[in-house]
């Protein structure tokens, strides 16, 4: 029992020593660097439409593309981390916070090769997430085809 009581007493006094974070501006810093990402993104579409001949609607794909392999050989250079310090959830949050995740685990264990290294750790976070995305479109798909002959 006084073990306890001495982990509530060192919580309890190292609590008083940690730095207050700074909300406000940590959510400013957020929302500039999310939103630059974004900008970005945007101005790519415009680039994809313009001189490749897109449309609005197909430029998405190269869009996100792109903005993928950037973050993934901005992580790989190490600049990608750098912004995700300054920035926190603003880096995390568009789809170059997912590619960063990726790339990182995979550098994590290059050491141990190829197949059995990069490959097999590229996918951990990857393939959940890809599960829950082909998942949640095959129940949505059901309820919207369950919607569509009940109402039409």
């Amino acid at each position: 029992m006084s073990q306890l009581n001495n982990q509530k007493d060192y919580k309890k006094n190292a609590k008083s020593y940690q730095p207050k974070p700074n909300y406000v501006i940590n959510c400013i810093k957020a929302f500039f660097v999310g939103g630059a990402i974004c900008l970005i993104g945007q101005c790519l579409q415009v680039f994809f439409i313009h001189f490749f001949d897109f449309t609005e609607k197909t430029a998405g794909n190269p869009t996100t593309a792109t903005l993928i392999l950037i973050a993934a050989l901005l992580t790989g250079f190490g600049i990608y981390d750098k912004i995700g310090q300054f920035a926190g959830a603003g880096s995390l949050v568009p789809v170059t916070g997912f590619a960063n995740s990726i790339t990182s685990a995979a550098l994590e264990h290059k050491s141990e090769g190829i197949v059995l290294g990069i490959a097999t750790n590229l996918f951990k976070l990857a393939g959940a997430v890809i599960v829950f995305g082909v998942v949640s479109a095959a129940i949505l798909g059901v309820i919207r085809l369950f919607l569509n002959n009940l109402l039409g």
